[in-house]
């Protein structure tokens, strides 16, 4: 066997297999519409640059997120990171180590 593993023998149709890609839908839009405005925005970094802390699958997560403007719309960009509570508790919990090593390296 492969590192890879088996091949499943389902036949997807291209959507199925990436669902994240599935933007067609209109309820799907207009459920993200709904869940954008459920975002706090916590502080602006930069220009570009946002903390928002939002609602993702029904738990509550730290976006950390360059936005760009389309047509007059503020959007999230690809580049950013989305932290689990217990993501940003350990990070919390680091930030003088953090700090320190900022301080050394300029």
């Amino acid at each position: 066997m492969s590192w890879r593993g088996k091949r499943k023998d389902t036949n997807y149709s291209k959507e199925e297999k990436n669902p994240k890609r599935n933007f067609s839908s209109s309820s799907s839009s207009s459920a993200a519409a709904a869940d954008d405005s459920d975002d706090i925005i916590a502080c602006e970094i930069s220009k570009n640059r946002r903390v928002t802390v939002r609602s993702w699958q029904g738990k509550p997560v730290i976006d950390i997120r360059e936005f760009y403007v389309k047509d007059g719309n503020t959007l999230p960009g690809k580049k950013g990171i989305s932290l689990s509570m217990d993501q940003w508790q350990i990070l919390r919990d680091h930030m003088d180590a953090i700090d320190e090593a900022v301080a050394d390296n300029t």
